[in-house]
């Protein structure tokens, strides 16, 4: 970029800058890239939306729609269901663990100690049980399911179920979508119990007490409404699970590194989601289940 100085009568420099065609042409171009980026962001943000909004109104049309893939469903029941067993159960013992030891000691310095087993009842149940289920569930049930449906979308197996008059709808995203809105309560169950069990064997160890009045204890004020609605919220869970996994899964481009992005894509996008609608559900189970 050429400069020129000259003085003025004043004794004052003016600097005139002489740019050639292609310098001012570089400027030009730097000017339209921040708001073309911008724009292509906001482009592709709705896109997302819309391309799921479709993709849920395809499962509610294949959900109700027969035939009914009663074997598929099943056999998704074990992989997502059972087999998330062994791990939800050891997050919910070492959350009960873990709840007991840090409260104890607080309870003891304001001369709460009795209020222990109601504490470690009560935050398992209501919150610290159903959102911990949803995470691990998503952590591993979205990853598979994200990897999976991916993987047959680069290969083209999904075009060639289609092409073979099978609805991948129906059979690959319905299944696993009720698979996962049905065992995420269920799920949900099992940490509650190792959470509080496991949390009666810390206490235990420290001061002996038995199982039947830590039970009494801990359940002496909950209600069916501090049990049941945030057990079945992880219904919600499931869902978002479910879909924006299969979602992801099924519109992956691009070979392997497709492949890799939608499954990890699915466990960040439902994780995020999982912890936004935890909020809303509190607030909802607050209003309707006081």
């Amino acid at each position: 970029m050429p400069v020129r100085v000259q003085s003025t009568a004043h004794g004052q420099l003016a600097w005139e800058l002489t740019m050639d065609s292609s310098t001012a042409a570089d400027l030009r171009d730097a000017r339209k890239i921040s708001p073309t980026a911008s724009t292509f962001f906001l482009v592709r943000f709705f896109e997302w939306f819309g391309d799921l909004g479709f993709f849920c109104f395809q499962l509610v049309r294949a959900v109700f729609l027969p035939p009914y893939e009663a074997r598929e469903f099943a056999h998704q029941l074990d992989e997502l269901g059972s087999k998330s067993l062994p791990l939800v159960a050891l997050a919910g013992a070492a959350t009960g663990v873990v709840l007991s030891l840090e409260t104890r000691d607080s309870l003891v310095s304001f001369g709460a100690k009795s209020l222990l087993p109601a504490l470690l009842v009560v935050s398992i149940i209501k919150e610290s049980g159903p959102i911990i289920t949803g995470l691990i569930v998503s952590g591993r049930v979205a990853a598979g399911i994200g990897a999976e449906l991916g993987a047959m979308k680069v290969t083209e197996q999904i075009d060639a179920m289609e092409a073979s008059a099978v609805d991948p709808y129906k059979y690959l995203a319905v299944t696993r979508i009720l698979a996962c809105v049905l065992m995420l309560p269920l799920l949900t169950l099992a940490a509650d119990f190792c959470g509080i069990f496991f949390g009666w064997i810390t206490n235990t160890l420290t001061e002996p007490i038995s199982l039947q009045l830590f039970i009494e204890n801990g359940f002496r004020h909950v209600t069916f409404n501090d049990f049941l609605p945030p057990t079945f919220k992880t219904t919600v869970f499931g869902l978002i699970i479910g879909v924006v996994s299969c979602f992801q899964g099924m519109r992956a481009r691009g070979g392997t590194e497709g492949v890799e992005r939608a499954a990890t894509s699915s466990v960040v996008i439902s994780s995020l989601f999982i912890i936004l609608a935890d909020v809303l559900l509190v607030r909802l189970i607050q209003v309707f289940f006081p």
